[in-house]
């Protein structure tokens, strides 16, 4: 089943009058940011989910279609906020907690305060915002996926342009996830400023590209 806006259109029925839909892109890469977006949908608008028609979570669209989506959610969003942790930051004080950051700031950076979050996975305890962490949430609400969407296109270009800096490893490819060819690289050349040296599979690597 497509995403929706049932759970939107429920708590503005309740009261709610900003709901922000939460989600986070890079958070199992070996390489490169941690990047979470915030989208508040007008989910009172009964053609929103039509305007919307094909969105879904971002790993099952394809390039193209994101690249598509990234600009309709920005047209058709009453507002949305997308925030990078640094790989340096992961490594500081670990994923998990990288992840929290992105959203919370993502989160803090829109115009208005949301009086609700739905949120993909995740739950922000810090916040003292009424919130719903649920799995696949990107998969059941169109504003997580929305968020999905921009994450995952600000990440991925995020991505292209490291790729410049450190062309043997194939960033704008692989985008910094475990491939084989980015095993390859670091076997052959190392690892960068941009990897995430905490993660296992790079804490044996002594070598590291200046």
């Amino acid at each position: 089943m497509a995403p929706h806006l049932e759970k939107e259109i429920a708590l503005l029925r309740q009261g709610y009058s900003v709901i922000a839909g939460i989600d986070e892109a890079g958070r199992g890469a070996w390489a490169g940011p941690v990047v979470a977006a915030a989208v508040v949908l007008p989910a009172e608008h009964v053609d929103m989910a039509t305007q919307l028609r094909g969105l879904d979570d971002s790993k099952k669209l394809s390039a193209t279609q994101r690249d598509q989506f990234f600009d309709l959610i920005h047209h058709v969003a009453v507002d949305s906020a997308t925030c990078a942790v640094s790989p340096e930051r992961i490594d500081e004080i670990n994923i998990l907690a990288a992840t929290r950051q992105a959203m919370q700031q993502s989160i803090k950076s829109l115009t208005t305060l949301p009086d609700y979050l739905l949120i993909d996975y995740v739950r922000l305890p810090r916040l003292n915002i009424h919130q719903d962490a649920f799995a696949k949430a990107d998969q059941i609400s169109l504003s997580v996926a929305s968020a999905s969407v921009l994450a995952k296109v600000t990440r991925d270009r995020l991505m292209v342009d490291l790729a410049k800096q450190y062309p043997q490893y194939g960033f704008e490819r692989h985008k910094g996830y475990g491939t084989k060819q980015h095993q390859a690289a670091l076997q052959q050349y190392g690892s960068t400023p941009i990897h995430r040296l905490t993660f296992k599979p790079l804490r044996a690597l002594s070598n590291r590209l200046i």
